[in-house]
């Protein structure tokens, strides 16, 4: 083969390849936990309740992924927008404010992304009819609105509340709703789903420590930029607190004392996370609290579910 003819034939993969890796940076990998964490927890629920539908639960499974990547690709684009996403920022890089896709390229995969989450979801909905696709929408709705639309949760402050409760109670009740059908939420889905909202929150809390500074520039008021690092420090002990408080509190009550305790093996991550919270200063050294919050959220959904299931 020609030296030149070659070289094309191996320009295009390269090129191909070079954008899937740019896309799966803008789509924040490491922040899929607040997906599956609930798909586990609600299919945990619902094996114990003795009913599950694999047939559903599974091709909707890529919609709770979805809505997710979609949340991240309107606020990669939305906050460059609002000048939000700067040089300066400490946080990872975003490919809207790097220049590497427009942000009306971002914006439209991201409602590309809630569109197809309906696909997906599409047979669960049909089966379990409009409470579901009530749930749908407004997870939708909630994750656009984040830093989207006219009065985005994010830049009032409002952030916080909307993750505990959509992806906290709201995605798992979902997903141990297309298992089982009946009530939407009952009080295991609820205790379940404030806890691990609380520890997706806890994420949201130590990101917006480390981008106080370029938040407080934009108006971006977080709950760091309008009541300080001194409470926003408390606030991420709180929320870890709160969570394998309410387990002890609830799960004993409900008959399911493995659930209360069988937990408590990662507490040790998130009281390591409150301490370096607590003495370190916004910097960069923060993506890195944000992969331990990341990590010990993720444990957490593990061995919650596995002790809820048995």
């Amino acid at each position: 083969m020609p030296p030149r003819l070659r070289r094309r034939t191996t320009s295009k993969p390269r090129s191909s390849q070079y954008k899937l890796s740019q896309w799966l940076l803008a789509a924040r990998p490491k922040t899929l936990g607040a997906a599956i964490v609930p798909f586990l927890v609600g299919s945990a629920l619902a094996h114990r309740s003795g009913n599950l539908a694999w047939h559903l639960v599974l091709p909707a499974f890529p919609a709770l992924l979805l809505i997710q990547v979609g949340t991240n690709l309107v606020n990669d684009a939305v906050d460059f927008q609002r000048g939000a996403d700067t040089a300066e920022r400490l946080g990872p890089l975003r490919v809207t404010q790097a220049g590497i896709f427009k942000a009306s390229t971002v914006h439209a995969a991201g409602v590309g992304c809630f569109a197809l989450a309906a696909l997906c979801i599409a047979p669960a909905m049909l089966a379990r009819g409009w409470r579901l696709v009530a749930v749908y929408v407004s997870s939708s709705l909630a994750g656009y609105g984040y830093t989207g639309g006219p009065w985005p949760f994010a830049y009032s402050g409002l952030g916080d509340i909307v993750v505990v409760g959509f992806f906290g109670i709201v995605a798992t009740a979902g997903v141990r709703f297309i298992h089982t059908g009946g009530v939407l939420f009952d009080r295991p889905t609820i205790v379940a789903g404030l806890q691990i909202g609380c520890l997706a929150a806890e994420l949201l809390a130590v990101n917006n420590i480390r981008d106080v500074a370029g938040d407080s520039k934009v108006g971006k008021r977080t709950l760091a930029v309008r009541f300080g690092l001194t409470f926003a420090r408390v606030e991420v002990a709180l929320l870890a607190a709160f969570t394998f408080a309410l387990g002890i509190a609830q799960w004993p009550r409900l008959g399911m004392q493995r659930a209360a305790t069988w937990p408590l093996i990662a507490s040790p991550a998130s009281a390591l996370l409150v301490w370096r919270v607590a003495i370190t200063q916004p910097s960069r050294e923060y993506n890195r609290l944000l992969i331990l919050a990341a990590i010990g959220h993720m444990f957490f959904g593990i061995v919650l579910t596995v002790a809820i299931a048995t």
